[in-house]
């Protein structure tokens, strides 16, 4: 059975959406490092529709020259949640349709090993509310936008168990969590 482990870039006020704003602080190695932990055991991809149409034209072409996370990004296949078709093409892709706990579900048991998720921020709400993330990575960055998408606008309390942090030189924080 596999395991669904989820990264985040956000400001201190949850804001998550358009993380352009990241730019400014750069991009640590070790940060790199600890997403390259994550991605290094991960089997598959899972993304919100919106998210796979931002990721398809910026991943798709790159070489592993252009980035080291490029074959992971293009070699993996991609499961991919939402109710519209989709508009872009990327290699090794499959639509699940809309967000259905249940067919998570069954993706999970059919995937050994980790399951990744980047950004799809409503995807990842939903699989917090259903009980289905394992692991959520969050780097939150020393800034508070005061406007933007949060990733936390769940309705439901959710608890959640810290299993890792680290602090990078650029100011932001990496929070490691788990199921309470």
């Amino acid at each position: 059975m596999g395991t669904i482990a989820a990264h985040e870039f956000i400001a201190l006020d949850g804001v998550f959406e358009d993380p352009s704003w990241t730019f400014d602080y750069g991009f640590d190695p070790k940060m790199g490092e600890a997403l390259a932990q994550i991605t290094g055991r991960s089997t598959a991809i899972l993304l919100g529709r919106t998210t796979y149409e931002m990721f398809a034209p910026a991943w798709r072409d790159r070489t592993v020259e252009d980035d080291p996370g490029a074959p992971f990004f293009n070699d993996t296949t991609k499961y991919v949640v939402g109710s519209t078709e989709l508009t872009q093409e990327w290699g090794n892709t499959e639509r699940l349709g809309p967000y259905d706990p249940g067919a998570i579900r069954s993706l999970k048991d059919q995937i050994d090993g980790t399951i990744y998720v980047s950004g799809s921020g409503q995807l990842v709400r939903g699989l917090l509310q259903d009980g289905l993330l394992d692991e959520l990575h969050l780097f939150v960055y020393p800034i508070a936008l005061g406007k933007g998408e949060r990733l936390f606008s769940v309705t439901d309390t959710t608890r959640l168990t810290l299993t890792d942090q680290e602090t990078y030189e650029n100011g932001v924080l990496h929070l490691g969590y788990g199921p309470a």
